[in-house]
């Protein structure tokens, strides 16, 4: 089996990256059947769009902390791990973003795309699903539109519920909310696009954030499932993604 390895920075896997590389060899992706990604979940999400437009599959080993994309850091029996590996696949979000100097960005992001204000100053966002406002005026500190994937990373720390991979849907959850003060988010069909208009920006100004990008003074947002990206992770038979979401509910 022709395997790819690559490794996040950190002393954990650069050592471990040594000697799988050493045991297994290691060819480029171009050859590669697979992907073995050593590293923490954030190192597994760059990997993810680094390899866009490859079509390989992708299995994470932990050498991070939290883990939850990964697989448990076994050296032994790689190639048989690798042929009884179950797939998952999940598309990232697609956002757009023009700033207030009239400047439009775009970026990728499989957890999630979220705006976070930028001041001391609440953000003041209004909400549109699918051209229909929804939401007239959101007063937070910001907003976050989770994956299934996401729902158990920023979007479960702002109390956002944990989604199914097989729902096919995205968590909207506000981040501490001011007004209205109980509003708790909503739970949107995955084909919807969301705008988000930013308001009283010049006192109030926001970033938005997809993956690895961030642009600041943002005026609008908009944010729809990517269809012409998708990536396949591989897990361990008893460590599938979806077991993982559903045992995170019940965690203490």
């Amino acid at each position: 089996m022709n395997i790819a390895f690559v490794a996040a920075s950190t002393e954990a896997a650069q050592e471990a990256f040594k000697r799988f590389t050493h045991r297994y060899g290691n060819v480029s992706f171009e050859e590669a059947e697979v992907i073995v990604c050593l590293g923490g979940d954030g190192f597994m999400l760059e990997t993810l769009l680094h390899i866009l437009g490859y079509n390989i599959p992708v299995f994470g080993m932990n050498y991070g902390t939290v883990g939850f994309l990964m697989n448990t850091p076994e050296e032994d029996h790689l190639p048989q791990r690798l042929a009884y590996a179950q797939p998952t696949t999940i598309s990232p979000l697609h956002m757009w973003a023009r700033t207030t100097s009239g400047e439009e960005h775009e970026g990728l992001g499989f957890n999630d795309v979220f705006i976070y204000r930028e001041t001391r100053q609440t953000a003041n966002i209004s909400i549109e699903v699918d051209g229909r406002e929804r939401m007239q005026r959101l007063v937070c500190d910001g907003v976050i539109l989770a994956t299934p994937a996401g729902s158990t990373a920023y979007n479960r720390s702002a109390h956002g519920p944990i989604i199914p991979l097989g729902a096919e849907l995205l968590s909207l959850t506000p981040i501490s909310p001011f007004h209205p003060r109980h509003w708790r988010g909503a739970l949107l069909p995955a084909e919807v696009t969301v705008r988000f208009a930013l308001h009283d920006t010049a006192k109030r100004p926001a970033s938005a954030v997809a993956g690895p990008t961030e642009f600041r003074d943002v005026k609008e947002v908009m944010v729809r499932v990517s269809q012409e990206h998708r990536v396949t992770l591989l897990f361990d038979p008893d460590h599938s993604l979806s077991e993982r979401i559903i045992a995170e509910q019940f965690a203490e």
